[in-house]
């Protein structure tokens, strides 16, 4: 191995573009202490008030995904912090513009891979809205209660991994006990632990056979318990009180500026729910309440999200009750604006030129028409709005994802706090850099 020594990286220099060597002496000084001058002789003042710009980040997982945080330190006090995302941009707003409506539903898995029912729902809904399809009830009630299970899903990965980082490893294994409960009920209903796949647009792809069921049912029934030992030994446990308390305090006023939603939101007081306020699928069916904190903290946070996953244990077990009286197909009975069923396409010749013109073009809504829907995701409001040409393929696709909006109030958060609280900071937004790198 040659070694290169300062001589000859100066005559390398030569030939570098110059912005090539500026971004080397960027990434040279990131670590580098900053000297305050003294106004008089121009000599450094003491070490001890000198500051000091730390590179915290990207990597996984000890920022909850790629995520950078610049942080100008005093001492142990964050002065200043910037967000630094992008590190995971994989262009899936444009993807989506060149992949048929359907195709393109796959995608959303890798969103927010904690919670890929959850986006499957999402962009199948607002593509419906846009092409005005109207699915089954049994379908309705299917996605609703499958979303609910992801979102319990998702609440356990951020409370194991939360408690992780402030040093409680035995909780991460517990709640991924239980996650590997929900992961045998997404292979049993979608075919798949993680990346599920299971929605189509105009319903979803299968029923929910027996087996399915009855582990949803001993789920919602064996959970509750799960989670009040884990509330018994987590809200009296001194050291993870102290270490959320009035850690990451975020106003009414903070998180409404700072456009935060889901339990971010719900943590400082305002009550908003999109399943309530602007319901889809039969959320205004069912009983359930929206968990509220005042205090604005990150152990508000904590507690909202704990709540939310009895009320979703609440909504599944309704669904569940649905799900045994209401009976009918589980997709739209039409052949142009959803996915023929297998029977057609096996024994009917019209019904595997439909499976073929479906899955080459797809379907496609009136030219000029525009739709914007969002649900009520584990991490926040996650909508897309959808623009079309009167093709198969959206001419404009965005996408509004909660990770994203959330992130924005990180820098608010931190700015004062202590550099041992960055990581509860972090874990009480609790990102998935999946969908915030768009």
């Amino acid at each position: 191995m040659s070694i290169i020594n300062d001589t000859d990286f100066k005559e390398t220099l030569k030939f570098w573009p110059r912005h090539n060597e500026a971004i080397y002496r960027r990434l040279e000084s990131k670590h580098s202490w900053i000297e305050k001058t003294s106004s008089g002789d121009g000599s450094p003042v003491d070490a001890l008030e000198q500051e000091m710009v730390l590179n915290i980040g990207p990597q996984h997982p000890a920022t909850h995904g790629v995520l950078r945080c610049v942080v100008k330190l005093d001492g142990e006090t964050i002065k200043k912090c910037v967000v630094d995302i992008g590190y995971l941009h994989r262009g899936i707003e444009k993807i989506a513009e060149n992949k048929s409506y359907q195709e393109f539903m796959p995608y959303t898995d890798r969103m927010d891979y904690l919670s890929p029912y959850s986006n499957n729902v999402a962009w199948c809904l607002a593509v419906e809205k846009l092409a005005g399809i109207e699915i089954p009830d049994r379908a309705q009630w299917i996605r609703m209660m499958m979303s609910e299970v992801a979102r319990i899903s998702s609440h356990l990965l951020w409370m194991g991994v939360g408690l992780m980082d402030a040093g409680a490893v035995s909780v991460f294994l517990w709640t991924f006990q239980a996650r590997e409960d929900i992961y045998a009920i997404f292979d049993e209903v979608a075919g798949a632990r993680l990346t599920v796949s299971h929605s189509r647009i105009g319903g979803v792809a299968t029923d929910i056979n027996d087996v399915g069921f009855n582990l949803i049912k001993d789920f919602a029934e064996k959970f509750p318990a799960s989670l009040a030992g884990w509330e018994k030994l987590l809200n009296r446990n001194r050291i993870w009180i102290d270490r959320n308390i009035g850690i990451g305090y975020m106003s009414a006023e903070d998180v409404v500026a700072a456009g935060m939603t889901g339990p971010n939101l719900r943590g400082s007081g305002i009550a908003h729910d999109i399943r309530r306020f602007e319901p889809y699928l039969k959320y205004d069916e069912v009983d359930f309440n929206i968990p509220i904190r005042t205090e604005g903290d990150a152990l508000a946070r904590y507690f909202v999200r704990l709540d939310e996953m009895k009320e979703s244990i609440k909504i599944i077990r309704q669904c569940l009750e649905k799900l045994e009286t209401i009976q009918g197909p589980v997709r739209v009975e039409d052949a142009k604006r959803a996915y023929p069923s297998k029977n057609d396409v096996y024994y009917s010749m019209e019904g595997l030129i439909h499976d073929f013109m479906y899955t080459d073009t797809g379907v496609s809504p009136p030219k000029g028409a525009a739709a914007y829907h969002a649900i009520e995701a584990p991490k926040g409001e996650l909508g897309f709005y959808l623009q079309s040409d009167g093709t198969g393929t959206p001419w404009r696709a965005k996408m509004n994802s909660p990770s994203f909006s959330n992130l924005q109030a990180l820098e608010t958060m931190m700015e004062g706090a202590q550099m041992g609280d960055m990581v509860i900071m972090i874990g009480t937004i609790d990102p998935v850099l999946g969908e915030a790198d768009k």
